[in-house]
């Protein structure tokens, strides 16, 4: 166990360098080809080994102006390429079928929209530890490295989904990525600090204008049609109240709740399918009760919360009844749909099983369980631990799986069983026409 006295690490907004020059965008692409025999990809920009070569080099205790260094080890990598190193490659994979894949919903699905928003830290992850594992630098995940649609992208043959309030230009032919961590199917929930869903829809709107402005409107709908649209929304609707002891719950009862989180949703659902979007994948809420921040809470002696849990079921079966509704209701519409909540409950029950070490204490955080959203400095806590391999827990933070339990999560929801994901699982779902 590693134990922290948060100092403020560089973060990309802090690093001046000309986005027009290559040669000094430190930080790699998350879609770059790890390529491992050239040093220039077809753009002319270093591959993914270079930069994170020049990354690793450089990356210590001091910001990144020092631009002869930079030099000095791209000229040592050029000296040390094989001969053929000028030659250009492309490595091309063709998604299944050309289906795009468009990204809605919170911080299990966030790529990093929320670095781009004025809010909290409480709903960023751009500091260290985040990221760590596998990016070598924090992205926005709320992970230690990839998140379930990395993966899931990786499935389809596709590069990894771009948040889509980055800045930069995007076709978005091959998807977007619109969720946002904090974010809600309710409109009040975080209010002001996040993307909401009903927001998101908003983007995916302006988004579609600007694919018929490129692309015409012929081959929008094609894009459209084929995608496959993942949304995982409804976590911070029912955990935000409850850990604020919101009067919210008391106002009226929880059926009508848990109607109107599913009737938010269902509207956004319709909103896409009128834009032509034809196959969902949704994953149902997690046993929220058991995650290590509710358990840290002083009332719970350390057990799940059985009223959360009891509330997050209630959801979870009026989701199944809506999907099943819609389908009924609209003209090819196919979904996926997780079931989260038994996977993860078995995984916090016996990890061993599920080839980890610990599932019921969080890898970063502070406080009984690690419960405290403490994690790299978060919500202006200056000390916080940090376990030594994070693919030994089920819980990176307080909240969201490390990197290895989203990789088993979107695994099962690319070709598991019908009783785990159903009633088709996200591979038969890509290979639709």
């Amino acid at each position: 166990m590693r134990s922290f006295n948060f100092m403020p690490a560089y973060h990309v907004e802090d690093i001046s360098y000309d986005k027009a020059n290559p040669v000094f965008d430190i930080y790699p692409d998350e879609d770059q080809e790890e390529v491992t025999e050239f040093v220039f990809d077809d753009q002319g920009k270093p591959t993914f080994v270079v930069n994170k070569s020049i990354l690793k080099d450089i990356r210590g205790d001091k910001p990144f102006h020092y631009c002869a260094q930079i030099k000095d080890i791209l000229d040592e990598e050029i000296s040390n390429a094989k001969k053929d190193a000028w030659m250009l490659t492309v490595s091309i994979s063709e998604p299944e079928n050309g289906a795009a894949l468009f990204i809605f919903g919170d911080s299990l699905f966030d790529s990093g929209n929320n670095n781009f928003i004025n809010t909290t830290s409480r709903f960023r992850s751009n500091f260290y530890p985040y990221g760590e594992s596998f990016f070598h630098h924090p992205t926005g995940r709320f992970s230690d490295g990839f998140i379930i649609p990395d993966f899931i992208a990786k499935h389809a043959g596709l590069p990894l989904i771009p948040p889509y309030l980055k800045p930069g230009k995007y076709e978005f032919m091959e998807g977007a990525n619109f969720a946002s961590a904090g974010s809600g199917a309710v409109n009040e929930t975080h209010s002001g600090f996040v993307v909401d869903l009903k927001l998101q829809l908003r983007q995916f709107e302006q988004m579609e204008k600007q694919l018929k402005e490129n692309f015409g409107q012929e081959m929008t709908e094609k894009i459209l049609v084929r995608a496959v649209y993942l949304i995982s929304i409804g976590s911070n609707d029912y955990i935000s109240p409850f850990l604020a002891n919101s009067t919210l719950f008391h106002s009226q009862s929880h059926e009508q709740y848990v109607a109107m989180v599913i009737g938010n949703l269902t509207s956004v659902i319709k909103g896409i399918y009128s834009k032509g979007g034809r196959k969902f994948g949704f994953v149902n809420l997690g046993p929220l009760g058991c995650f290590p921040l509710v358990r840290a809470l002083a009332g719970t002696a350390g057990s799940c919360s059985k009223e959360l849990n009891k509330l997050v079921k209630r959801h979870n079966g009026a989701l199944k009844k809506a999907l099943q509704k819609i389908g009924s209701e609209l003209d090819e519409f196919k979904y996926s749909n997780f079931h989260i909540f038994d996977v993860l409950m078995e995984n916090i029950d016996n990890p061993s099983k599920f080839g980890f070490k610990e599932g019921k204490q969080a890898c970063c955080g502070s406080g009984p369980y690690r419960g405290r959203s403490s994690c790299g400095g978060k919500n202006g806590e200056t000390e916080y631990e940090l376990c030594a391999d994070p693919s030994e827990y089920v819980f990176f933070d307080s909240g969201h799986p490390p990197e290895r339990a989203n990789q088993q999560y979107a695994e099962l929801m690319w070709r598991g069983s019908a009783r785990v994901t159903g009633p088709y699982n996200l591979e038969k779902l890509f290979k639709r026409t």
